[in-house]
């Protein structure tokens, strides 16, 4: 199965990442926070998926390439992502990889500690769409094998409704899916902790 992992990210610029997080560690602190989060979820990927950074804003790509080029596959790509919401660019991120070749596209983030590789390749495995839920009620990881672009559209993203939003869409498309155990990603100080508590990787910056 030929997968591409998508991963959505932000140039790790001071105030422009982890803002919540920042209001108790401080805006530098949070942008390393989230360059070592980053960091742990690209040796998770697996070997043989192709990966591509959809990043924004669109104009840090040197930046992006500095942090990121010398961590990643030669075949890596760095794509800016496209302007609109994040239904727009994720729906955009799915048309590339399916179009690149692959059989499936793995939209991954890059604050979800527990999303690992064993976790990767049994969605890899699994038949249909695949859902990683977030605790907060988003998702942490969405595997499709199909396009549709009404699977992006009316959601009220960064808020508790994604996931059943998501699901709600994938019925009516009369789509399989299948739900993995829901994982936590680090938006605040509270989650940060316990991440470091259960990963000694995990340092403060």
């Amino acid at each position: 199965m030929k997968i591409h992992a998508a991963l959505m990210l932000k140039a790790p610029i001071p105030g422009k990442v982890k803002t919540r997080l920042a209001v108790d560690i401080g805006e530098d602190e949070a942008a390393g926070v989230y360059q070592q989060l980053v960091e742990h979820q690209l040796t998770q990927i697996p070997s043989e998926w192709k990966i591509t950074i959809h990043f924004a804003p669109e104009n840090q790509e040197p930046l992006m390439l500095n942090w990121l080029g010398p961590l990643l596959p030669e075949d890596a790509e760095f794509i800016p992502q496209v302007p609109g919401d994040l239904g727009v660019r994720i729906s955009a991120a799915v048309c590339h990889g399916l179009q690149s070749g692959a059989e499936g596209v793995a939209l991954i983030g890059g604050d979800c500690p527990g999303l690992t590789s064993g976790i990767l390749e049994a969605a890899a495995m699994s038949i249909g769409t695949v859902i990683g839920p977030a605790i907060d009620g988003g998702y942490v990881l969405l595997l499709l094998r199909q396009h549709d672009p009404s699977l992006f559209t009316n959601i009220d993203w960064s808020t508790e409704h994604v996931l059943a939003q998501t699901t709600s869409a994938l019925d009516r498309l009369g789509w399989n899916y299948h739900l993995l155990e829901p994982l936590e990603d680090v938006d605040d100080l509270a989650s940060w902790m316990r991440c470091q508590a259960a990963d000694s990787a995990f340092k403060a910056s």
